[in-house]
């Protein structure tokens, strides 16, 4: 069975990342669909790893004296990938 957790933040503030997101859109949207609890787990922990990184990056840049805008840095770490080029 696939459990939807949804963090809360200091704010008492729902917050939902976009896979946790998708997964709950997906469901809904589709009667039946055969889903490898896994693989969601596995998408779950690739994208705290790269909120983590990102977090951790913009404080690095701020001791650093590093500026860039977030695209930037979206296009640096990412390659500038959006849905188009997937």
């Amino acid at each position: 069975m696939l459990y939807l957790v949804i963090i809360k933040n200091n704010n008492d503030m729902v917050k939902q990342t976009a896979v946790e997101w998708f997964v709950k859109e997906l469901f809904k949207k589709i009667d039946y669909i055969q889903v490898d609890p896994k693989l969601i787990e596995q998408a779950k922990a690739m994208e705290k790893e790269q909120i983590v990184e990102a977090r951790q990056d913009g404080v690095d840049a701020v001791f650093k004296g590093y500026s860039i805008s977030n695209e930037e840095y979206y296009n640096e770490t990412y390659g500038g990938q959006d849905e188009r080029n997937n």
